[in-house]
């Protein structure tokens, strides 16, 4: 008898189990599934060729996130943490990226086009070929950042950091360069004509001759003109 009501008590097992389910609530969809907003959580989410232009996001948390080829245009991502996340492509024209930390991403050919990157934390990012045309980028740091054919033309680089940055046959022609510090960064071919250099920090000799600038070019004290520059014969 008493192994019956083991048996029986063994097949009830199931019953109580989904009885249990009923009546407990399901946690709340997180993470990946929750819709775009303010603070929102995309960590390490994938988030590819998605319109969210105007999107409110800002403060969310897109670490790792995967926003490559996405439109972002003229979204709030002000205060953001989009540390390594992919870019790659994405279209953040006129967005508001005020104070975001943007280390390490991997934005290749991102459109960042009169974006507001005002102290953002660009350390260790990668951008060749970005367009960041008339971008306000005002003492953001963009130490050891790949901008290897980046276009900043007409951007605001006042107090900006490219420490060890690469910005090789970058363009920066009619960019505000006050303030800027250029100790060791790779000027190879860096377009400068018209630029005024005059109020930049650690821009040395060497730097300058291998840059591509012009007679409108202003320089900082002590340094000289090179004889030719090397895209004097373009």
């Amino acid at each position: 008898m008493p192994s019956v009501i083991r048996i029986c008590w063994f097949l009830r097992l199931p019953v109580l189990a989904l009885m249990v389910l009923a009546v407990t609530p399901f946690a709340a969809q997180g993470g990946c599934s929750d819709r775009p907003g303010p603070g929102v959580d995309w960590t390490k989410c994938q988030k590819m060729r998605l319109v969210l232009r105007g999107e409110d996001l800002s403060g969310g948390r897109l670490e790792r996130t995967n926003l490559s080829s996405s439109d972002l245009m003229e979204a709030n991502l002000a205060g953001a943490n989009l540390a390594e996340s992919d870019l790659e492509r994405t279209r953040l024209q006129e967005a508001d990226l005020q104070g975001a930390n943007l280390t390490k991403v991997q934005a290749g050919r991102a459109n960042f086009k009169e974006a507001n990157l005002a102290g953002a934390n660009l350390t260790k990012a990668e951008l060749p070929r970005a367009n960041l045309t008339g971008a306000n980028l005002a003492r953001a740091d963009l130490s050891k950042t790949e901008l290897g054919r980046a276009v900043l033309s007409k951007a605001d680089l006042t107090g900006a950091s490219l420490r060890f940055a690469n910005i090789a046959r970058a363009n920066l022609t009619e960019a505000n360069l006050e303030g800027v510090d250029f100790t060791g960064s790779y000027t190879y071919l860096t377009r400068v004509e018209g630029a005024d250099l005059s109020q930049t920090l650690g821009l040395n000799q060497n730097q300058l001759d291998i840059s591509c600038g012009d007679a409108e070019t202003k320089l900082p004290a002590g340094l000289e003109r090179p004889a030719e520059w090397p895209c004097s014969g373009e």
